[in-house]
Formats: structure tokens, C-alpha cells, sequence
């Protein structure tokens, strides 16, 4: 039997919304779990799972780290102190990693792409950020006929068995 990760068994853990594309553009060399700044309509709207990440990236400016881009629907009981959709919002990385993803995106052209928005099992939301290269036209074709001949490959296993 397949061992169950933590998130299939926590009861807590909920994907709030997910870049796949991500994947599909780029080639993610290893990734990282950051805390995000919210303010309180924000975390409200994404308890109803109003967010949208797909056209959203990552930056370092000034030794911190800033999600650019990104959407998170406006929270309609709030009508006053509501949030602005669109705003930058801070992420919260260690001065370590800070200065490892500067060194990617200064010195190697990598990319911060952000890949899932989640609620992690305390509660707390956290953004999963790949450190990426962008892919070739002929990348993406070859990862695509390898991705048609594994499913071509499944479908003659089970019409033999």
C-alpha cells in the first residue's frame, strides 16, 4: 500500500489555488515553502477560495522578497476596510534563501514562479515559489510526446491485463 503524505491525511491542508502551467513553461529545478503577509479580508476571501495565481511571479528588490501580480477576490462583507486585488504582497523567506534567490535571478536568468497557494496544517496560508528556467518551444514538445507515449504505454497495459 502506498504510503499517504501529510497532506492526504490532514484535515487542515487545503490547496487554495494552483499555477499548472507552470509546469507546462517551465522547467522547475527545486522549489520553496514561503509564509505571505495578508491582511484580514484577504485571508477571509481565500477561505472561500477566491485567488488566482497563474499570471502572478516572485522578485527580490531591496532584500526582500515581493509576490507581483497576484489575485485575491475582493471579500464582500468587508466593504470598508476591504483590500486592494492586485497589491504586491510580501513574502517570508530566511536571509539565507533571500540571498540564494537573488543569486538565481541576478547571476543564472532563473525565474520565480509561484506554484500552489495553501492553507498548510497550522492554518496558515503558504506559497510554494519554484526556482525556474523558461523552456524552448522544442522542450515543451518533447516533454509532451514523452507525456502521449506514457499514457499510450498505461492504456496497452490494460487492454493486455
Amino acid at each position: 500500500m502506498a504510503k499517504k503524505s501529510k497532506k492526504d491525511t490532514d484535515p487542515n491542508y487545503k490547496v487554495i489555488a494552483e499555477n499548472r502551467r507552470a509546469r507546462h513553461e517551465y522547467a522547475i529545478e527545486e522549489d520553496l515553502e514561503c509564509g505571505i503577509i495578508l491582511v484580514g479580508s484577504e485571508v477571509k476571501s481565500l477561505r472561500g477560495g477566491g485567488a488566482n495565481i497563474a499570471e502572478s511571479y516572485a522578485e527580490v528588490e531591496n532584500g526582500e522578497l515581493w509576490l507581483v501580480n497576484s489575485s485575491i477576490a475582493a471579500y464582500e462583507q468587508a466593504k470598508t476596510w476591504g483590500h486592494e486585488e492586485r497589491r504586491r504582497r510580501k513574502l517570508l523567506a530566511s536571509k539565507k534563501e533571500l540571498a540564494r534567490l537573488w543569486n538565481a535571478t541576478q547571476r543564472k536568468g532563473m525565474t520565480l514562479v509561484p506554484l500552489v497557494l495553501y492553507f498548510n496544517h497550522k492554518g496558515l496560508v503558504k506559497i510554494k515559489i519554484g526556482i525556474a528556467k523558461g523552456k524552448k518551444t522544442h522542450d515543451k514538445r518533447a516533454d509532451e510526446a514523452k507525456h502521449d507515449w506514457k499514457r499510450q504505454q498505461a492504456r496497452l497495459l490494460r487492454e493486455r491485463g
